[in-house]
């Protein structure tokens, strides 16, 4: 009996991309006839058999886009939903949005589900979870299949797709430097654990501006915050060091620091300045209201869903990856001043 095969492993044993073997079993003009020949001999000994599921999501146009979240606590989010939103309805399409809730398992089935022809492409920020796993053969699939995918916000190298993020390393190196400017030396670092990408981009941004004011790098001024269990006595511990600044990842963490700084007695900013990430409404609110970095969610929202619709309404033009780095923006307010 002939092995089942796929168009991945087509490619990887004629040493060709899957575009190219995808064309050539399309009959595409893009290919060379001999390539193409080899190519359908190849399918045609092994008995290939297209994904028919994969084929129904790229031939029969459902004009809706699944939207994957790992959450919707965080204001960036909820922004980046209005800008997918806004760019889809302007081109006539509507958005599913689903949440793995950081759930590998979740993630994989929600995939699973609406790549059976639910919807034309996905716009997707990977779970924390897939992110400590390193597992992201569900995602190789989608692309492997030709299904338009764009990744955001937390996004892997080695998925071959298009991706939009934020000048992460930019963003932390922005807010450390405002904090050493009004002379904070001893800043805290707040922060996600090391497998979530943007927290470790924003962490190495910490850093540069700390080597560039001649400051060595304290590792226990960093907390790497488990949201598994309560963050509070995660955050707690750092006011056990001497220190005269923090820079949070998010604006959550943001919050709960300059809770726990007025429970234990210290004036914000007079004897510690806070920096959040992600202008929202927690950050605009809270009293004193937190200075932090505009991440520009509805930009990033309006970015990707424009890629996704190019890509799925071009499917004829060569696929190469395309990457959109966003800059942010430092929104000063009332938890940072200069020491007196």
């Amino acid at each position: 009996m002939k092995q089942k095969i796929t168009i991945k492993t087509i490619a990887k044993e004629l040493g060709v991309s899957t575009s190219t073997v995808s064309k050539a079993l399309k009959d595409s003009h893009e290919i060379g006839k001999e390539t193409k020949e080899r190519i359908q001999a190849y399918a045609n000994h092994y008995n290939y058999k297209p994904n028919h599921l994969a084929l129904q999501l790229r031939n029969q146009k459902t004009k809706v886009i699944g939207v994957i979240l790992p959450k919707i606590v965080h204001h960036f989010f909820s922004t980046v939903i209005k800008g997918i939103e806004h760019g889809a309805n302007e081109k006539g399409y509507h958005i599913m949005v689903c949440f793995s809730n950081e759930s590998y398992n979740k993630e994989v089935e929600t995939l699973k589900v609406l790549s059976n022809g639910s919807v034309d492409g996905l716009i997707v920020s990977i779970a924390s979870e897939t992110l400590e796993n390193k597992d992201f053969n569900h995602f190789k699939g989608l692309v492997s299949e030709e299904i338009p995918l764009v990744l955001f916000d937390r996004v892997v190298d080695e998925i071959l797709c298009d991706k939009v993020v934020v000048d992460d390393v930019g963003a932390g190196y922005k807010a450390t430097k405002h904090l050493l400017d009004n002379d904070r030396k001893r800043i805290a670092l707040i922060t996600t654990p090391n497998h979530v990408n943007v927290g470790a981009l924003r962490r190495q941004g910490y850093e540069k501006a700390l080597i560039e004011d001649y400051i060595k790098t304290d590792k226990d001024l960093i907390v790497e915050i488990d949201e598994k269990v309560d963050i509070r006595p995660q955050i707690e511990n750092v006011f056990q060091q001497d220190i005269d600044a923090i820079f949070a990842v998010n604006e959550i963490y943001a919050a709960n620091a300059m809770k726990v700084a007025k429970d234990k007695g210290f004036q914000v900013p007079e004897d510690i300045s806070i920096i959040g990430f992600t202008d929202g409404l927690i950050s605009e609110y809270s009293s004193p209201s937190i200075t932090t970095i505009a991440q520009h969610g509805f930009t990033m929202g309006k970015q990707a869903v424009d890629l996704l619709i190019e890509r799925i309404e071009n499917e004829t033009e060569l696929f190469k990856p395309k990457k959109i780095v966003i800059s942010s923006d430092l929104k000063l307010r009332e938890s940072t001043k200069p020491i007196s």
